[in-house]
């Protein structure tokens, strides 16, 4: 009885993260639209003191980090559940690679490399700031993707859904919407 109630907890756990996917995708989505892309130099440097400009890239930028964090642990999370190996997350990463979730361990890693380099690198110039706000817009179809891969994963072989369906019908919303603009 014990153990039925550990593994009920570790796939209710689950069920929490994917909630957490879907909204870093609702709200990643939400910060993006505020912004009128690609950002410019000159449209930064012409901003540089517009608060609601700036808490618009600074969300894009943590919620960026957020979402693949969050898609991360509960890749892990699955891995776990399903018996397969989680030991190291390059080998996480490789078992989604070869599931269809993830498109490459190399797609991943450029997402962790641009997050990390915001992280720890506190940019004022306005031409780096706007390059690296457009990688990042462009690498969040590589986040978009692995999520809806790795909910339908969870759904199809673990028969696990997210625990509350708050952000659902958001989230496909956005999803459509993206594959229709030819972002997906």
């Amino acid at each position: 009885m014990v153990n039925q109630a550990i593994l009920n907890a570790e796939k209710t756990h689950l069920a929490e993260l994917l909630v957490a996917i879907q909204r870093c995708v609702y709200f990643l989505d939400a910060s993006s639209q505020k912004l009128i892309w690609p950002l410019t130099k000159e449209q930064l440097q012409a901003q540089k003191k517009d608060v609601a400009l700036f808490e618009a890239i600074a969300a894009i930028n943590e919620i960026f980090a957020k979402l693949q964090d969050t898609l991360g642990a509960a890749m892990r999370h699955a891995c776990i559940l399903a018996g397969e190996p989680s030991e190291s997350f390059l080998k996480v990463l490789s078992f989604y690679e070869k599931m269809g979730v993830l498109e490459s361990v190399a797609s991943w890693q450029l997402c962790r490399t641009a997050r990390n380099l915001a992280a720890h690198d506190y940019e004022i110039e306005y031409a780096e700031i706007a390059d690296h706000f457009n990688t990042l817009k462009s690498l969040t179809s590589i986040l978009y993707l692995t999520a809806v891969g790795f909910l339908s994963y969870c759904r199809e072989t673990l028969g696990i859904e997210p625990k509350q369906d708050d952000f659902t019908v958001e989230f496909m919303a956005i999803i459509e919407t993206n594959k229709q603009k030819g972002l997906l």
